[in-house]
């Protein structure tokens, strides 16, 4: 984005605080921050509900602006493909726009839509990519420059143009520099990845190396991406050590979707080696992989995968999982517009697969259920067993019920259901079978996206178990009252505890918490009752008010109360409770819990807010932060809970204060007065504030924050105590939103904020 663009962003800030749409002010400046950082929960929220305040105000730049960064948000990091194109092209028509085009941040759509594209096939849509990226016509001057070529670059490599990339990666280096300017680390990544595809190694690595010193785009990823793809040179170098000590730990890199497949191409070089062990772990993760990919339409990355994926089970002698994968390669490859030698490796790794000698099974065929059975839970291969079981699999249930889990938990739960189906629905037993292995099915299905095949099995269920199944299925694809209605009716039919959560959990999403808990209150005594129940109970009874339902989840839990009726309004000590804040990270209030799962909020929080101090409200009461275990930290440590709801607001308003900190004497006779009128005060400054002296222009400590006061407090009886409290003091203290409310001494304030640069 030009530089221009962020000039704007501050400027429209200002505006819109001032306009009153504090919130809206304080949320635009992080939409960006969450598409880089990967907070994509609050910018999935956050991102539409900017673009459509801004569609009602008449801002389309800014409309324009949280758009485009929740686009980023799915095509970067996340490299969602086709399931992000149809909002790609319409971003691209909306910033042609005749309001809108001349925003410095446009050609940021046509990059947004390359990306999907080459997310979802990047060879088979080059053409396309390299026309849309001609026709933005940025100069080198302006700050889009890097990321056009950056991607025209890739574009030339996936057409077969690689010469023709590496030159134009070099003749845009020249032209930014020829205007002061500097490549972006992408641009030289894209010229190394240019370089390593015309098989010139050791010049990709002299390119990513002269790049290293260059700003990121995306700062964020930048040191886990250079890692990923300079293991992937030195790998091609054959400098093994190097490229291992180079590559992020998949702990780092299994966040970041859009590195999935460089960092699988340099693990499938390195995979011979002694420094990296090719793992039943690893083809797990890379079939949970290839399932992302599937689900985001990125039809060339799931392709890649499966083939990696299945080579490297070729190694480790990983037949079953091989011959699956390429089955699975074969299927994805029809969704390629350029499938270019897909065929050929495919071949190859069938090829490969019907070479291999899979390794021999510990015991008797007979046996292998009670070999299983005894097997080291920690270190037996689960690879190892779907093949040695699959003889036995389909003809006795035992070993059955085995090998179809085992193949879920690898990631093939379609082949699994396909096992169990042909058993037990294909028979025609489905209706006498096992409620587990009903349950084991049911999970298959489920986790195989195959809901029609489990809606055709539950018809032939009986009644209880039909109704779960369902409920199970909508409660997955959140379909919640459909979930509510078969949850009751598996309740109903005897369906037990299980039906009994499912039904609570549904009519909790609908929005009766009361109906919920009861629900669960019936299962109170119940022999197969878990404590998570009776949190959960406690939590929707004190949504719902329902006091006494409380009480009976209290009693149980062994929590003793003061109180026998009636609200539950008791100290029982602080807690951090986590609420959302406007720009869609969140806020950690320091409250005093006054119940179960209930708490008053006592810091003042800015206008804006949906909360504030006073404020009463629900909160999960299971722990977001496990108890330190020495005794020292435990005696600090103040328990995170998640808010659940508002309970009721306490209607409290709060006031900003800001200025040159006043001495500790002072400091405390301040605090003493608000103590002593119930008005929390809370400061959001810290040590490195400061202030200008008005006359000699040292920097002064300098302290702001928020007094937050009950409805029955008048903004005249803030503003003269605030005076009187603060009259003796050598620096003034400002409330300039305070003083403007009661229209009290305004220049004063105003004087007073630009003097001390406040």
């Amino acid at each position: 984005m030009d530089v221009d663009i962020w000039a704007w962003v501050g400027d429209t800030q200002r505006q819109l605080h001032e306009a009153g749409h504090t919130g809206l002010a304080m949320a635009i400046g992080d939409v960006p921050g969450q598409a880089l950082e990967g907070r994509y929960a609050q910018l999935d929220v956050l991102a539409p509900a900017i673009a459509q305040q801004a569609e009602n105000l008449e801002l389309p730049w800014l409309e324009f602006y949280a758009r485009y960064w929740h686009l980023i948000g799915r095509v970067g990091d996340r490299a969602q493909g086709a399931v992000a194109m149809a909002d790609a092209e319409t971003l691209v028509e909306f910033a042609r726009r005749e309001d809108v085009r001349d925003c410095p941040a446009a050609p940021g759509a046509v990059i947004a839509l390359v990306v999907a594209q080459v997310n979802t096939d990047g060879p088979g849509y080059a053409a396309e990519r390299l026309a849309a990226l001609s026709a933005t016509g940025v100069e080198p001057e302006s700050l889009a420059f890097s990321a056009v070529a950056e991607q025209y670059v890739a574009a030339l490599v996936d057409a077969g143009r690689v010469d023709e990339a590496i030159t134009h990666a070099e003749s845009a280096v020249a032209k930014l520099g020829a205007v002061g300017r500097e490549a972006s680390w992408e641009l030289g990544a894209a010229s190394a990845r240019a370089l390593l595809a015309a098989g010139r190694a050791e010049d990709a690595l002299t390119a990513l190396t002269a790049a290293a010193d260059f700003k990121p785009d995306d700062p964020v990823a930048k040191e886990h991406r250079d890692g990923v793809l300079r293991a992937l040179v030195l790998a091609s170098l054959d400098r093994v050590q190097e490229a291992v000590d180079a590559l992020p730990d998949l702990d780092v890199v299994g966040d970041h979707p859009r590195d999935w497949v460089e960092w699988a191409h340099a693990i499938g070089r390195l995979a011979g080696s002694a420094q990296i062990t090719n793992s039943w772990q690893l083809g797990r993760v890379l079939k949970q992989w290839v399932d992302y990919f599937a689900m985001m339409g990125g039809y060339r990355a799931r392709v890649e995968l499966a083939l990696i994926a299945g080579e490297l089970a070729v190694a480790r002698q990983g037949v079953w999982q091989a011959r699956s994968l390429a089955d699975l390669a074969e299927s994805a490859a029809g969704e390629l517009k350029n499938p270019g030698d897909i065929a050929e490796r495919i071949a190859a790794l069938r090829a490969g697969a019907d070479a291999v000698t899979p390794q021999a099974a510990p015991g008797p065929t007979a046996e292998l259920v009670g070999y299983f059975d005894a097997a080291d839970g920690f270190n037996a291969d689960p690879e190892r067993w779907v093949g040695w079981l699959t003889p036995l699999s389909g003809q006795d249930l035992e070993a059955t019920r085995r090998h179809t889990t085992t193949l879920g938990f690898l990631g093939f739960p379609a082949k699994g259901a396909d096992i169990y189906w042909t058993m037990l629905v294909a028979s025609g037993d489905i209706e006498t079978a096992d409620p587990q292995d009903v349950s084991y099915l049911t999970g298959l299905l489920i986790e195989a996206r195959q809901d029609e095949r489990l809606e055709q099995m539950a018809e032939r269920l009986p009644a209880a178990q039909r109704h779960l199944a369902l409920g199970r299925l909508h409660r997955a694809r959140e379909r919640w009252e459909q979930a509510a209605e078969e949850g009751e009716a598996a309740v109903n039919a005897g369906a037990g505890a299980e039906a009994s959560r499912l039904w609570s959990s549904a009519v909790q999403q609908n929005g009766d918490n009361a109906k919920g808990a009861q629900i669960l209150r019936g299962l109170i005594d119940a022999e197969d009752t878990e404590p998570e129940d009776v949190w959960r109970m406690i939590t929707m009874a004190t949504a719902a008010e329902d006091w006494e339902t409380v009480r009976v989840g209290a009693a149980k839990v062994g929590m003793p109360l003061q109180s026998a009726e009636g609200p539950i309004e008791e100290e029982m000590g602080l807690v951090r409770v986590i609420l959302p804040a406007p720009d869609g990270s969140q806020r950690a209030v320091i409250s005093l819990r006054t119940g179960p799962a209930t708490a008053r909020l006592a810091i003042p929080q800015p206008p804006g807010m949906d909360y504030n101090a006073g404020d009463l409200v629900v909160f999960d009461p299971q722990l977001l932060e496990p108890v330190p275990e020495s005794a020292e930290e435990q005696e600090n440590f103040i328990p995170p809970f998640a808010a659940v709801s508002m309970l009721r607001p306490g209607g409290y308003t709060s006031w900003f204060f800001d200025g040159a900190a006043p001495s500790e004497a002072d400091w405390t006779e301040f605090n003493e007065v608000l103590a002593e009128r119930g008005w929390p005060m809370w400061v959001y400054s810290d040590e490195n504030y400061t202030v200008s002296h008005p006359t000699s222009g040292e920097r002064l400590q300098g302290v702001f924050g928020w007094i937050a006061v009950p409805p029955d407090v008048t903004p005249v009886e803030v503003d003269a105590l605030l005076d009187d409290a603060t009259e003796r003091w050598v620096h003034p203290l400002a409330w300039l939103d305070l003083a403007k409310a009661v229209d009290v001494e305004v220049e004063r304030h105003e004087r007073i904020t630009k003097e001390y640069g406040l």
